[in-house]
C-alpha cells in the first residue's frame, strides 16, 4: 500500500505545472539579454550590471529568510 502511495505522489509532482510560466519566462529573458550582448558588445556591460544585482538581491534575500 505504501508503494501505491508513494507512486501517487511521484505523479502528482511530475504533473505539476504551477511556476513552469515563470520559469519560461525567466529563461527567455536571460537568453535575450545573452543574444542582445552577443550582438551588441556596448549592453553587455549594462547587462552584466543588472545580473550582478539581481544576484546580490537573491542571495540577501536568501540570507535573510534562512535565519
Amino acid at each position: 500500500m505504501k508503494k501505491l502511495v508513494n507512486i501517487a505522489w511521484k505523479l502528482r509532482i511530475w504533473k505539476d505545472t504551477r511556476g513552469q510560466d515563470l520559469i519560461e519566462y525567466a529563461l527567455m529573458a536571460g537568453f535575450v539579454a545573452v543574444a542582445a550582448g552577443a550582438i551588441m558588445p556596448n549592453v553587455a556591460t549594462s547587462i552584466s550590471t543588472i545580473f550582478n544585482k539581481v544576484s546580490s538581491v537573491m542571495a540577501g534575500a536568501a540570507a535573510a529568510g534562512g535565519s
